[in-house]
């Protein structure tokens, strides 16, 4: 179905996601595919996001941090979507094209980071290369749950 993240899995454990509900499947680390609503977007490899931890903030009542490791193969492309908290992205390796709603395209490479506040909208993201694997350090702070970190437009 177009629009909504596949499921995805991991020896240990698994998310599956439906609409813009993540439901663990097992304990242990998870792996999300995600597969977009845009024109072509079937054609293109998926984005693969892998959650590292997920703590509640003792200072910040009713709040979460959660980190995840976002992968994109070459040509990766993930279509416009929203997150439901604040989210820095940091670039591990690679080079990867973004936008968000009202601003420019931006390449970021290694060592580079950009901001999102609660509920901005990210028109894409995507691996600025058809030949090299592209890494993401994600940070996300939203309420507590550890839920869905990606909602996508239908």
């Amino acid at each position: 179905m177009l629009g909504v993240p596949a499921i995805g899995s991991a020896l240990l454990g698994a998310v599956v996601v439906q609409g813009n509900r993540a439901n663990s499947v097992a304990g242990g680390p998870a792996h999300v595919h995600m597969v977009g609503a845009g024109e072509g977007a079937a054609a293109r490899p998926t984005t693969t996001v892998k959650p590292l931890s997920c703590e509640k903030l003792p200072n910040v009542p009713g709040h979460s941090i959660t980190t995840a490791l976002v992968e994109f193969p070459p040509n990766a492309h993930t279509p416009r979507h929203r997150h439901p908290g604040a989210v820095t992205a940091f670039v591990l390796n690679g080079m990867l094209r973004s936008q968000l709603e009202g601003g420019p395209v931006g390449t970021f490479g290694k060592g580079q980071t950009w901001f999102e506040l609660p509920g901005t909208i990210h028109l894409f993201a995507e691996n600025a290369s058809a030949t090299e694997l592209a890494e993401l350090l994600a940070i996300f702070v939203s309420e507590d749950g550890c839920g869905p970190l990606t909602i996508f437009d239908r």
